[in-house]
């Protein structure tokens, strides 16, 4: 274990403990107590103070400004440990705080940056008031406006549904600057609530929602509110390029840390079949079936996390993409468990509950449509291009994208692209079936010769259906709008995602050493390209009967020694059992 490997599992740890045990029904912070502080309408309290002793803020802010934020993946892995207990936890708590941060992070002056990271190293949050987006969600409503003039800006208008909006030490500001809905009609402004003239800014009534209830919604109303010149963050009009840029970072984060609540409900799952004396075969097979979901996200989302990294000109891509497909699986995911978890004795402190209120959450997270409505149209216009200069083209992508625990330089945000570049994910997905059909390296040798031959065929169906879509988008029409706006082309790019989900998972197996001799079994990764095979409607072969039984195996083992349902598959304390099941 290289020492960045250890530092990362101590922070880890770190979270765990400070929670403790989340089964236990006196732990103030435990299953228990999180969800009847939801009932309430609340975060607990003790939560949140357990989460400031261990300087859970530095997590969101640069090392280079003091925290501890380097590599995203890492981030993500700190996280989950949050999200596995409560998703409006994580949200309300730090991980909005990082969204407004972000474009502060990206193109803020050394002060701005400076007195932010200050701010969320103690503990402090910050909120983030979006530009007015059709169909969107609460969030996402409403509008405020800045005009300039020789000493700064006058700020007005109303916006609803911004969280922390009560307690927000500072708000990120996506203000109208310009008219029409040009790429320069928005900028970016640092509103510190201390600098603002009296009565220039006030809070709304708190505002309760059906999902993440615990969170603090509410409105925010500024009439003519004077803010300093220096309040502008990077150039003005700048606003629509840096939300492009930052969406990145966040649309893969939150697509990679939702995978700690689906872990837990996974988990209460497996348990209730292990207690009652063992599963069914269909149940069998749904827990298997979505713990290999569960891996092939994470896969996904690993890839594209570092990708911001590594090719910066891409991540976007990727973003889009992971953001896209992620929770659409966890939804289907989690709808399917509840099938083995039991309807009946609803309870509120229960499993059930645990997943009803995941289910409530999720679209509240923005992880509903207007997220999708989002990524296609970052996806569609692009595809064509990729299609014809990319797809087949490409380099397979270095083994960097895909070894997680190996370093990385720091994040930096102002190098990513919003346009262009290359489809790593396609390029992986490539060089795994050539590494497949060569069968010459150690790490395609394992399992057993059924099912190795299963994963190749399955991989090379992906790799056919890529040579459909790559006719397909050739000839589509220059006009972007019109892509955008059509049923076929976005029914093509539903499509796509999948290829490129299976890219990032054929990506990672090729390259595994065998440490682990359970993911370099093959099984999981041919349960779950068939899952996603059946989605396209390809026709391939039944997976070898013994492929359920060897993951849903490896799912018993992991419940019973507290390991997380993952790619690192550690126990939460990092060496020994910790129950982890609502």
């Amino acid at each position: 274990m290289t020492e960045a490997e250890a530092g990362v599992r101590r922070r880890i740890t770190e979270v765990e403990n400070a929670f403790g045990d989340p089964d236990d029904a006196a732990n103030p912070v435990g299953f228990a107590a999180l969800l009847a502080a939801d009932e309430r309408g609340e975060l607990p309290a003790e939560a949140e103070r357990r989460l400031d002793a261990v300087g859970f803020g530095a997590e969101f802010v640069p090392v280079a400004l003091g925290g501890r934020l380097a590599r995203a993946d890492v981030l993500a892995r700190v996280l989950r440990p949050v999200f596995r207990r409560d998703v409006a936890l994580g949200f309300g708590y730090g991980i909005t705080s990082l969204f407004a941060a972000s474009a502060v992070w990206a193109a803020g002056s050394e002060g701005q940056r400076a007195r932010l990271a200050e701010l969320m190293r103690r503990g402090g949050r910050a909120g983030i008031v979006h530009h007015s987006l059709a169909h969107g969600n609460i969030m996402w409503q409403g509008e405020l406006a800045a005009r300039r003039d020789e000493r700064g800006f006058v700020l007005s208008g109303r916006k609803d549904g911004v969280v922390n909006a009560e307690r927000a030490g500072a708000f990120v500001v996506y203000a109208r600057t310009g008219e029409g809905r040009g790429p320069a009609s928005h900028s970016v402004l640092l509103l510190e609530p201390d600098e603002v003239a009296r009565g220039g800014l006030r809070v709304l009534p708190r505002q309760l929602s059906t999902g993440m209830r615990g969170c603090r919604f509410a409105g925010l109303e500024l009439q003519d509110c004077r803010l300093p010149a220096g309040a502008l963050v990077g150039e003005l009009g700048e606003g629509m390029r840096l939300a492009l840029r930052t969406f990145q970072l966040n649309r893969s984060l939150v697509s990679s840390v939702v995978l700690g609540a689906a872990d837990t409900v996974l988990r209460a799952a497996v348990r209730a079949s292990d207690q009652e004396g063992g599963a069914g075969r269909r149940q069998r097979a749904v827990l298997a079936s979505v713990f290999a979901d569960l891996l092939l996200c994470d896969t996904m989302a690993t890839a594209v996390l570092r990708s911001l990294h590594l090719v910066p000109d891409s991540g976007h891509l990727g973003a889009a993409a992971v953001k896209y497909l992620v929770p659409d699986l966890v939804r289907e995911d989690l709808e399917e468990l509840g099938t083995v978890i039991g309807s009946s004795g609803y309870r509120r402190d229960s499993a059930q509950g645990f997943l009803q209120k995941l289910l409530r959450d999720l679209p509240a997270a923005g992880l509903g449509h207007m997220g999708t409505a989002a990524c296609q149209a970052v996806l569609i216009p692009q595809l064509p291009l990729l299609a014809r200069r990319s797809w087949g083209v490409t380099q397979d992508p270095p083994d960097l994208l895909f070894a997680d625990r190996q370093p990385l330089a720091p994040l930096a945000p102002e190098s990513l692209a919003v346009a262009g570049g290359e489809d790593q994910l396609v390029a992986a997905l490539l060089g795994a079936v050539r590494r497949l059909r060569d069968g010459g390296d150690t790490h395609t040798r394992h399992g057993d010769d059924a099912t190795r031959a299963a994963l190749v065929t399955v991989a090379e169906a992906f790799e056919a259906e890529l040579a459909v879509l790559r006719g397909r988008f050739r000839t589509a029409p220059p006009d972007s709008r019109a892509l955008a706006a059509s049923a076929q082309w976005a029914a093509l790019a539903d499509r796509y995602i999948l290829v490129a989900a299976a890219g990032a998972a054929l990506g990672h197996w090729v390259r595994l050493d065998g440490t682990d001799p359970f993911l370099a079994d093959p099984a999981w990764l041919v349960l779950a390209l068939g899952r996603l095979a059946g989605r396209l409607g390809l026709r391939i072969p039944e997976a070898p009967p013994d492929c359920v039984e060897r993951v849903y195996g490896e799912a018993v083992a992991r419940c019973r020694t507290g390991r997380a349902y993952d790619l690192h598959g550690l126990a939460p304390d990092g060496h020994g059992r910790t129950r982890s099941a609502a």
